[in-house]
């Protein structure tokens, strides 16, 4: 399940995604996702193998790899995670560690244009001859 994991996810890094620091960037960044689900899978399965509810937590994880734009698929993995921690708050509160604080975000925007937003709830423009029309209705 990880290896099609690891697959799916070096394939989408493997599209051309802007110059080659904004590749190198997102590289970085799918590479600690992938690391943080493969320590939070690790940690769930501990102790579960062969079990029903680890049979059905891999098939969805397997959904969303196969299909990761479905909506669907996606959702039924948050029920599946969701089941297990609600059923194990220990569990639950080992995965919380595991998981960055807000406090931990760290933002970093290099080369010509390069914006860094946390949150954002409007437009972001670097182009200097951008023109940016709102309109609420």
């Amino acid at each position: 399940m990880i290896r099609l994991l690891r697959a799916k996810i070096s394939s989408w890094r493997s599209r051309d995604v802007g110059p080659r620091d904004q590749r190198g960037a997102t590289d970085a960044g799918a590479d600690a996702t992938v690391g943080l689900g493969q320590r939070i899978l690790q940690r769930i399965r501990s102790g579960r193998e062969g079990s029903a509810e680890l049979e059905r937590l891999d098939r969805a994880v397997e959904e969303v790899a196969e299909t990761p734009g479905d909506e669907d698929f996606r959702a039924a993995l948050r029920a599946q995670f969701k089941r297990l921690l609600l059923a194990d708050p220990e569990l639950a509160a080992e995965i919380a560690q595991l998981l960055p604080s807000r406090s931990e975000v760290h933002l970093t925007a290099s080369g010509e244009g390069s914006i860094a937003v946390q949150n954002n709830s409007g437009v972001v423009s670097s182009g200097g001859d951008a023109r940016i029309q709102w309109r609420t209705t």
